[in-house]
């Protein structure tokens, strides 16, 4: 059928990016079918190890690709562990980018002929919480500009336990905030004219 068709038309050859990665679906010209992963995006590495499950579970392996990433005794070779690596970090980067999501949720906001405004609910960002939070900007490290976010106000900085000594202030004193000029510091709603 035409699935045979397909798999005939990749076996024997590592489809590296449209195969594992999936950033090319339906390009099986010689230019689509590479095995070089080094240029992907943290995020477009992430989809590699879910392809990877996909034909682990779906598919019994019938042998090692001679190639970039295993040499001729079947051994993995130093781009494959490259490229582990890489997923790793891709991994830690969603991990990472989570938490920020967690910890700083986006506002809600909108714009009209009379200014801006940012305000802040329990659902806003997409992220259910049992707090509202008040607008601050958030600047990250090696991102240009700011994104208005919701703060937490009470108890202790994201990461510490309520334990701990700390000022109840939740993470106003986080270094990358900043306040909107003109806006009270705990109003749960900001208007820029």
């Amino acid at each position: 059928g035409a699935g045979g068709r397909c798999v005939g038309a990749v076996a024997g050859r590592d489809a590296g990016r449209p195969g594992l990665a999936g950033l090319l679906p339906g390009d099986f010209t010689p230019a689509g079918l590479v095995d070089d992963v080094s240029a992907l995006s943290p995020g477009e590495m992430l989809a590699v190890p879910s392809w990877l499950s996909f034909y682990g579970d779906n598919y019994e392996p019938v042998g090692k690709l001679v190639g970039r990433f295993y040499d001729e005794n079947g051994a993995p070779t130093e781009a494959l562990r490259q490229a582990e690596a890489a997923i790793e970090e891709a991994l830690k980067f969603q991990a990472e980018s989570e938490q920020r999501k967690q910890q700083f949720p986006l506002c809600n906001s909108e714009w009209s002929s009379k200014g801006s405004r940012f305000w802040c609910s329990r659902q806003s960002g997409g992220v259910s919480r049992d707090w509202t939070g008040v607008p601050r900007k958030l600047y990250q490290p090696g991102s240009r500009g700011s994104r208005c976010v919701c703060v937490r106000t009470t108890g202790p900085p994201w990461g510490q336990p309520d334990s701990a000594e700390h000022d109840d202030r939740g993470d106003l004193d986080n270094p990358h905030l900043e306040e909107y000029s003109g806006c009270h510091p705990l109003g749960q709603q900001c208007v820029l004219a």
